[in-house]
């Protein structure tokens, strides 16, 4: 059988111009409009053409190298560099510009406020086209991979365990000096004691400073290549990192707002995520949906006083536990008084708050009726008797609970698993997102949002198709289309006339 093969040598006409090369309908298109469309002035970015000096790189062209770059998994300043010399589509995104990665990393990070603000642009466009409607907004969170190590993360447990290690080795050095010097043979041994006596104080230093800077942050943990980032725990082991949060709108699944935080759960972050959803879209929603691990009753109070639904499951719907023959579900409640009565008949009064002042407990009126009671024991083997708490926003809970089982708020509650889980799939598993490249929070939360345009872009594309995307693009852009595009029809139409010119003249 016939083989077809490639010939290196063999000459041709190519076009006269990269332009040619991209079709209509590729996708690097989209990311090219999306970006003339942005308005760098709000976003921070100062273009002045006048600016005296040796000429830097189109603020343009290296915020489309980041955002196509992201959109297929090329995140390292290296790889980038690499793709802007190699791969055809990059080149024609960059109009054959080719910074090196130094430049790159270097644009990444002094423009990380630009690059949290690209994701408020991107939905804003997705408003004017009606791609985002705000009603009804779903909040979840992943864990992410902070670019640094676990074992640079410090508590004041693990620093008191090495500093007692460092300060036991450094007194064996000293002993082990004194006996040297006794002895005339071991004097060349004493170079290499030294060393190792200047690295255990060298150490001991170190962690002493760690320490104080637990001390004053107040942290339980501190990281000393990336100082705001925690330590994560997931299924995946302990790690440094950071919890990604998005929050999703309904309609078509796409990124509403962005947030990166150094916490290892989700409780207190429910009534903040709707609040930066908010003010992204410049308006109120109707209903908002989390999963059970953001179902902290203080702070969903904060969105319920909004007017806002509130559908996110309590841990006690989740466990679908039937309450146990003593449990505190079997006290009844009587508001007029203030008082839990037992199952048996006994008061429980009011008797003060938790420290944290975020519930009251209410304890046995005469702990000798407990005593006496048939039930002691089982109900309760406090010597003070029967105890139980009660929420400061416990009949909030219970009216959260029962409107969380209307049939109407299950459908919507489904559908959050549709519309915001595969965002951290696209993400982690075919953008390869295992960790971040930057260090900081406010870094983070600039590649979290870069990578939120992304996973909005290619919903658009998916929604509109590549041209008709294109073209909305180009109606609801806020400045003029930029001059480059003309430039590029020009020479295409050069190139045109060129071709025909020289058809002319071979005739």
């Amino acid at each position: 059988m016939a083989l077809r093969e490639g010939n290196r040598q063999q000459m041709g006409m190519m076009p006269p111009s990269i332009e040619q090369y991209i079709p209509d309908d590729a996708p690097v298109r989209v990311y090219d409009a999306f970006v003339e469309a942005m308005d760098l002035k709000a976003l921070g970015i100062d273009i002045n053409p006048s600016k005296e000096g040796n000429p830097c790189y189109d603020p343009r062209a290296m915020l489309k190298l980041l955002v196509y770059g992201y959109s297929y998994g090329v995140r390292s300043s290296r790889k980038l560099e690499r793709e802007a010399h190699y791969n055809l589509t990059f080149i024609w995104l960059m109009g054959r510009l080719r910074p090196d990665h130094k430049t790159i990393a270097e644009f990444r990070r002094r423009h990380k406020e630009a690059l949290k603000k690209a994701l408020g642009q991107c939905v804003n466009m997705c408003m004017k086209l009606d791609l985002i409607a705000g009603n009804v907004l779903f909040v979840d969170g992943s864990k992410i991979r902070a670019n640094a190590s676990i074992k640079n993360t410090w508590s004041v447990e693990k620093c008191r365990k090495v500093l007692r290690k460092a300060e036991r080795r450094i007194e064996e050095i000293i002993s082990e000096s004194e006996a040297i010097d006794k002895e005339e043979e071991g004097m060349p041994s004493l170079v290499s004691v030294s060393k190792e006596l200047a690295d255990a104080q060298v150490l001991k230093e170190r962690v002493s400073r760690i320490m104080e800077e637990l001390r004053e942050s107040e942290k339980p943990v501190v990281n000393t290549v990336d100082k705001e980032c925690t330590r994560t725990n997931s299924v995946h082991g302990t790690h440094a990192g950071y919890n990604a949060r998005v929050v999703v709108d309904d309609g078509n699944g796409l990124i509403v707002s962005c947030d990166a935080v150094d916490a290892n759960n989700d409780i207190g972050q429910f009534s903040r995520q709707i609040d930066q959803a908010q003010e992204a879209l410049g308006q109120k929603c109707d209903v908002a949906v989390a999963d059970s691990g953001y179902a902290w009753t203080d702070d969903l109070a904060k969105v319920d006083k909004q007017g806002i639904r509130v559908i996110v499951p309590t841990q006690r719907i989740v466990s679908q536990r039937a309450p146990g023959e003593f449990d505190k579900e079997n006290f009844r409640y009587d508001r007029d008084r203030d008082c839990y009565i037992c199952p048996q008949g006994a008061i429980l009064r009011y008797g003060g708050v938790s420290r944290k002042r975020y519930s009251r407990a209410y304890v046995i009126e005469n702990r000798e009726t407990c005593w006496a009671c048939s039930k002691f024991g089982r109900c309760t083997t406090a010597r003070r008797g029967r105890k139980v708490t009660r929420l400061v926003e416990e009949e909030l809970r219970s009216r959260l609970e029962r409107e969380y089982g209307l049939s109407q708020n299950q459908a919507i509650y489904k559908r959050r698993g549709e519309k915001v889980e595969p965002v951290f799939g696209h993400m982690k598993r075919n953008l390869g997102v295992t960790s971040f490249l930057m260090r900081g929070r406010s870094a983070v939360r600039a590649e979290l949002s870069l990578l939120s345009v992304c996973f909005n872009l290619r919903r658009m594309m998916t929604l509109l198709g590549v041209e008709g995307l294109i073209r909305a693009l180009r109606r609801v852009s806020p400045v003029p289309v930029s001059h480059r595009l003309t430039l590029s029809q020009t020479i295409i139409a050069l190139s045109q006339l060129l071709t025909t010119r020289s058809a002319v003249l071979a005739r």
